[in-house]
């Protein structure tokens, strides 16, 4: 008897269970249940998706950190440009001091003081030697003499502007720290952008004695050994230019109560670059206004596109870009 009743209450409840929807055996209720069945698989499939696909996206911190240094641009790199926005750069504001070569300081050094005293005395025994020189060809007229040294002086204060102008547009536009000879030079003239009132902080041998490199008594040396005392006074005086050149541009970023009254009579006499004519320079794309002894050459450089000229001469020569153009393509 009591298997009987077991067997139709087993019976019962699978009558019960076929009609629900859940455990249903008829063909459509299995169908139904397979659809579902792979609407979950496929939906748990599609979440591990995403989640492999965040783990793979979503850099850690320390692959942020690597690829911000590798990003990171410095005065050796080609896209340094001058150090300002978007050259991986922050320009300081208010005044602040900026040095971007490594190993650069504003404290004048013993080295730097020796370099500048040998050179300014190599060339003041090349001055000397060239004029007596000079005499001796013109039998010892002293008038005569001072005369041809004074055209070849101001001859030459002419051209080293023109010069200063063509060195300044190059380090400027082209090269960079890593650059052989010329690489600290052009390191310094492009990262004086970021910062412009940094070269006042420099003391005069701090300032200059980069430029005591390519205008110092090597090339004099050579100079004075192929020419006689007159192109030897000429380019003596042009290297001295050259050198100083550094010195009239710190000046110009000085305001007329920071310099000795010396230099402003010399700012006003037009002798040196004035403050006006150098800050239109420091305007973007940084394109003209290159000379900077006296600044006499910009007007008839800019004037003529000179500079647009060469850079685009530079351009279908090696496909180089000129920094100027990189800031205003």
């Amino acid at each position: 008897q009591k298997l009987k009743m077991r067997s139709s209450l087993t019976v019962s409840l699978i009558v019960l269970l076929g009609r629900t929807e859940a455990f249903s055996f008829s063909p459509s209720s299995i169908q139904l249940n397979q659809r579902r069945g792979l609407e979950s698989l496929r939906v748990g499939d599609a979440a591990c998706s995403r989640t492999r696909l965040m783990s793979a996206t979503v850099p850690t911190d320390e692959e942020i950190s690597s690829k911000e240094l590798a990003d990171k641009k410095s005065y050796l790199d080609d896209g340094f440009i001058f150090g300002l926005e978007g050259s991986g750069l922050e320009r300081p504001k208010g005044g602040q001091a900026n040095i971007v070569v490594e190993g650069d300081s504003l404290e004048t050094q013993p080295y730097q003081v020796a370099t500048v005293a040998c050179t300014f005395a190599v060339h003041a025994a090349f001055l000397s030697t060239s004029f007596s020189g000079m005499l001796i060809q013109n039998g010892g007229n002293l008038f005569q003499t001072s005369v041809q040294a004074f055209s070849l002086f101001l001859s030459s204060w002419i051209l080293a502007d023109l010069g200063s102008g063509i060195l300044h547009w190059s380090v400027d536009n082209y090269g960079n720290g890593r650059t052989p000879v010329m690489g600290s030079i052009i390191a310094a003239f492009q990262g004086h952008h970021s910062a412009p009132w940094t070269i006042t902080e420099r003391g005069f041998c701090n300032n200059v004695y980069k430029l005591c490199i390519p205008f110092g008594p090597i090339p004099m040396l050579l100079i004075s050994a192929i020419s006689g005392p007159f192109t030897t006074f000429f380019f003596t005086v042009f290297c001295i230019m050259e050198i100083l050149s550094q010195e009239f541009h710190k000046w110009s970023h000085m305001t007329k109560t920071k310099v000795p009254k010396f230099v402003n009579v010399l700012m006003n006499l037009g002798l040196t670059i004035d403050r006006t004519p150098h800050a239109l320079h420091h305007i973007a794309p940084y394109d003209g206004n290159y000379c900077i002894i006296s600044g006499r050459c910009n007007k008839l450089l800019d004037r003529f596109g000179a500079f647009r000229f060469l850079e685009h001469q530079i351009y279908k020569l090696n496909g180089v870009e000129s920094n100027a153009w990189k800031l205003d393509p």
